[in-house]
């Protein structure tokens, strides 16, 4: 009853809403949708997806509705790096073949596991304790931050086929993930996932402040090049 009412304030309809049942029977076979996080490598390397139960507390719901519609690859090497590579020419090479494709929802069910996924809010205290300041950078001084003084771009693309190929892309995470996400995550990784890849790296709250800032001329920028 209650995920009816939630429907509708949306302007859902109950019956995408409820009858979806995508969510806890579909995304729940790749997916972690109830905590907690991974607490041992051996949890970690078994993963088939992001952990979703703070998805509320990570994600943008726009971008969750596009995105699911027609998902792209966020993390070009798969979730873990190790089990998608290959020799090849170049060294290290992504083994396409080994990388299976998100599935597709329709409009409505996009919206309606958007809907749900916005409601796993896990950490809202580790949200609560952040502040986004208001400011912004220049590409060039973002890109030295994040490059030269931080070495994040051993891991990150910063825009397509530019930068690390074992991490998520950073392209877009302007307009896929909330800014204090962002800012708690890189300012204490393990807090949200124990066994994550990400290291911390003790930035300070100014460079973790340039980040976000950064993250957004990025999504800025590739959005105006479509």
């Amino acid at each position: 009853m209650q995920r009816i009412i939630f429907a509708a304030l949306l302007g859902i309809s109950g019956a995408a809403f409820a009858d979806s049942g995508i969510l806890n029977k579909d995304c729940v076979s790749c997916h972690n949708i109830t905590g907690p996080a991974a607490q041992t490598l051996k949890e970690a390397f078994a993963k088939k997806g992001p952990a979703l139960f703070y998805a509320g507390n990570k994600y943008r719901q726009e971008w969750l509705v596009s995105w699911l519609q027609k998902p792209q690859r966020i993390r070009p090497a798969g979730l873990y790096y190790g089990d998608h590579i290959k020799i090849g020419a170049k060294s290290d090479e992504i083994d396409a073949a080994t990388l299976k494709d998100h599935v597709v929802l329709s409009k409505d069910d996009a919206t309606a596991v958007a809907a749900e996924l916005m409601q796993l809010k896990a950490h809202d205290d580790l949200i609560a304790k952040e502040k986004i300041e208001p400011g912004t950078i220049t590409k060039q001084n973002g890109e030295m931050n994040f490059d030269k003084f931080w070495g994040c771009m051993a891991c990150h693309l910063i825009e397509p086929e530019f930068g690390g190929l074992s991490g998520p892309e950073l392209y877009t995470a302007g307009k896929r993930l909330q800014p204090e996400f962002i800012a708690s995550f890189i300012r204490n990784p393990q807090a949200w996932e124990p066994k994550t890849w990400m290291p911390n790296k003790d930035a300070s709250n100014g460079s973790i402040q340039k980040f976000v800032q950064y993250f957004d001329v990025l999504s800025r920028e590739s959005a105006n090049a479509k």
